[in-house]
């Protein structure tokens, strides 16, 4: 019996005894993962970017009802030029004030049968209401003239609008009570206005070709007897 007992003994105490030296025992307890309550900062950051992306939306939404449709030139046009419809393109743009909206020619608005512009535009460009006029009167006649270089604006293409003076010659300078100028035509439509490289003339002098009513035959002699003295000046109007 005492034989039994310590066999018994010692073979309750040798899983102990097998047991590597310094492997911990004692396992650590599950945690269970919990589910991020309203005071999470995650949530609040969420809310923050789904709530910025709906108003985003909703302001380009409304930004796009404030689009207005204006017209835009389809290809380059060039002072002068008669326009259509079939040089013109809509185009819908947003403007600040509604007062910026009626120095342009509106697609909404009626379509003159027939518009002139006083300057070029270039394609995609809008078409302002100031470079829009009217076609030269039917009686009126063409003057064309040759003047000094430096006495003629250098930014002058067809459909320009301009004034003509002359100065008065040594002879009439001489009178008291006359103006050394005289404004001869005024606000008239440059038909032409050729480059020098394109002209036939020297590069020391601009060709115009000038809308001169017919009836004012009076200008029209003043103009051509002041261009061989070198006397005509041509201002543009802007």
């Amino acid at each position: 019996m005492p034989r039994t007992s310590s066999r018994t003994s010692s073979r309750h105490a040798r899983p102990d005894a097998a047991a590597p030296p310094g492997r911990a025992t004692d396992v650590p307890a599950a945690t269970r993962a919990t589910t991020p309550g309203w005071r999470d900062p995650r949530l609040w950051v969420g809310v923050v970017l789904v709530t910025g992306s709906v108003v985003a939306g909703a302001r380009i939404l409304s930004g796009a009802d404030d689009l207005t449709p204006v017209w835009a030139a389809s290809s380059d046009l060039v002072a002068g030029q008669t326009i259509t419809a079939a040089d013109l393109e809509p185009a819908r743009v947003r403007f600040a004030e509604s007062a910026d909206h009626d120095r342009y020619l509106g697609v909404d608005d009626e379509l003159p049968a027939a518009l002139t512009l006083t300057r070029p535009l270039s394609a995609g460009e809008l078409v302002p209401a100031a470079a829009l006029g009217d076609e030269p009167a039917d009686d009126t006649v063409s003057l064309s003239i040759a003047v000094a270089a430096e006495h003629v604006p250098t930014d002058l293409v067809r459909g320009s609008r301009v004034d003509v003076w002359v100065v008065a010659d040594r002879t009439v300078l001489q009178r008291r009570g006359r103006p050394a100028a005289e404004l001869v035509l005024g606000d008239v439509v440059v038909l032409d206005a050729p480059v020098v490289a394109d002209a036939f003339a020297s590069a020391t002098s601009r060709q115009l070709v000038l809308a001169v009513p017919e009836t004012d035959e009076e200008s029209l002699g003043v103009v051509l007897a002041a261009v061989g003295d070198d006397r005509v000046r041509v201002v543009g109007r802007g």
